[in-house]
């Protein structure tokens, strides 16, 4: 069924082809999708009405992606007037602006065309002034102003469209595993975007009344947040969260002064910062994972409802979706977590042959057993747009209801290196136990009060996660190595 902006991927590639030739070779398209004009030919053929419709239809993609809204009315609230706020003061005011608040402890905030902005609870949790989630918003707005959003969809479209003219194979239901859901949306821009929508929204933040360094000051912050969870995931230093603001706005403080310069705003005195009353609007917020969707600890995926836990090789990185559970791996690898929607009562082999994998044509399904658990495994090698790959489905019997489901997807050409570490990942899956699914507690943001004589170190001591307490007390509060507290001055803390 073709969705409602079907025709408008068609109308892309169409003109595509009248001015690019008709070739179909695909290093011609490559060497297109790198030019400017494809951003051009979109904020020409994309009309508003269609920008709308795009975004009516990617919404429920980035909701499952990243967890569903954050159900509190007045935060929501809240952000609504700021971003209401701070559209009448951006370069196209007459745009409709709408913010969602993503129930993800990812630090992002992401756009998508015709005014709709998203921001994570993650990202409040770690910003230290209204000012500094007015600039983060800000920056959005000026990637919808610019049409950035807008261009990012044209290239997709172009490129989808040059690859099926190509006479590649394109498999829908291993595509979606791949791309799992709105991640088009979350992809970097380019240096010039960045510093575009950068100058738009310093310029939007002056206007609104807000101190413009509130955008660099963030940036700060975000680094010793990312500096913190490289040491904590066991990266290298400067190995971004692939999911976080620096992956997906590849952006520096020094390029943010240098936009706040351009934009003939250095040296500006005042604007608003609004420290406390932001701070004491997000006491309470729930930190890290939401317990109804399960707990990603490091490597672990761990559901105290559900009552089990699986987990990733070392180089994956866990998202948690609210449908699904999906970990990305070195080399384009993936892995999916889901449960069954059908209930089926016949034979794990057959499931796996007759019912979830049978477009995929895969070969004999062996039969396994998971912790005493009745499963079957299969693959199967597929042609996709991206290349071959090789795709193993292994489905759980977990209760005789319930099936649960792993999709280890791997370029064919290391798809055997990494055989060894999916079947680890199976093993690994378990039934947590009573103790062990009601010691999973949720985390919650509280402030403090610094007293006199108190140190970053005596103040981390109230911090409940048990290791690395003084680098989260520094890092959630943008306290570089030496930097005090100071007496009186409201601080967070986590705490259960």
């Amino acid at each position: 069924m073709r969705s409602r902006h079907g025709n408008l991927s068609v109308a892309i590639v169409a003109a595509a082809l009248a001015l690019g030739g008709t070739t179909g070779a695909r290093a011609q398209w490559t060497d297109l999708l790198k030019g400017e004009w494809i951003d051009r030919l979109s904020e020409t053929v994309v009309t508003p009405e269609q920008e709308r419709q795009i975004a009516e239809s990617e919404h429920p993609k980035i909701l499952t992606q990243f967890g569903g809204e954050y159900r509190d009315q007045a935060m929501q609230e809240y952000l609504t007037q700021l971003v209401n706020a701070l559209g009448k003061a951006s370069a196209q005011p007459q745009i409709q602006y709408r913010v969602t608040l993503l129930n993800s402890p990812v630090v992002n905030a992401f756009a998508l065309p015709a005014g709709y902005v998203y921001t994570t609870r993650g990202l409040l949790a770690l910003a230290g002034s209204e000012a500094e989630v007015a600039g983060v918003l800000a920056h959005e707005i000026g990637h919808v102003t610019a049409r950035h959003t807008t261009q990012r969809y044209g290239r997709s479209v172009l490129a989808s469209g040059a690859s099926g003219l190509a006479g590649l194979l394109n498999m829908p239901m291993l595509e979606q595993a791949i791309a799992f859901g709105g991640q088009l949306w979350i992809q970097s821009f380019s240096r010039e975007q960045e510093f575009q929508a950068d100058e738009l929204g310093v310029q939007t933040l002056a206007r609104a009344g807000y101190t413009p360094a509130a955008m660099a000051s963030f940036l700060g912050r975000m680094q010793l947040h990312s500096d913190l969870q490289a040491t904590l995931a066991g990266r290298k230093p400067g190995e971004t969260d692939q999911f976080s603001l620096f992956a997906t706005h590849p952006r520096t403080a020094d390029r943010v002064e240098r936009a706040i310069e351009q934009a003939g705003l250095a040296g500006a005195k005042g604007g608003r910062e609004e420290r406390d009353s932001y701070l004491r609007r997000i006491e309470g917020v729930l930190y890290g994972d939401d317990p109804d969707q399960g707990y990603v600890r490091g490597r672990m995926f761990l559901h105290p409802a559900l009552k089990l836990r699986f987990e990733v090789p070392e180089g994956f990185q866990l998202l948690n979706g609210a449908d699904a559970v999906t970990a990305t791996g070195p080399g384009g690898a993936v892995i999916k977590f889901d449960s069954a929607p059908e209930k089926y009562q016949g034979s794990m082999r057959g499931y796996v042959t007759d019912l979830w994998a049978r477009q995929a044509a895969v070969g004999m399904a062996e039969q396994i057993r998971v912790d005493s658990m009745e499963g079957a495994s299969a693959v199967s090698r597929m042609n996709t747009q991206r290349g071959p790959v090789d795709v193993r489905f292994t489905a759980i019997r977990f209760a005789p209801d319930r099936i649960y489901r792993f999709q280890f997807i791997a370029p064919s050409q290391i798809a055997q290196q990494l055989a060894p570490e999916f079947g680890k990942v199976t093993g690994s899956f378990r039934r947590l136990t009573d103790q062990e699914a009601a010691a999973l507690k949720p985390f919650r943001l509280r402030l403090v009060a610094a007293a006199a004589g108190d140190t970053p170190e005596t103040m981390a001591r109230r911090m409940a996660q048990p290791t690395q307490q003084v680098e989260r007390f520094r890092a959630l509060n943008g306290l570089r190595p030496g930097d005090p507290v100071v007496p009186g001055q409201l601080y967070k803390i986590v705490a259960d």
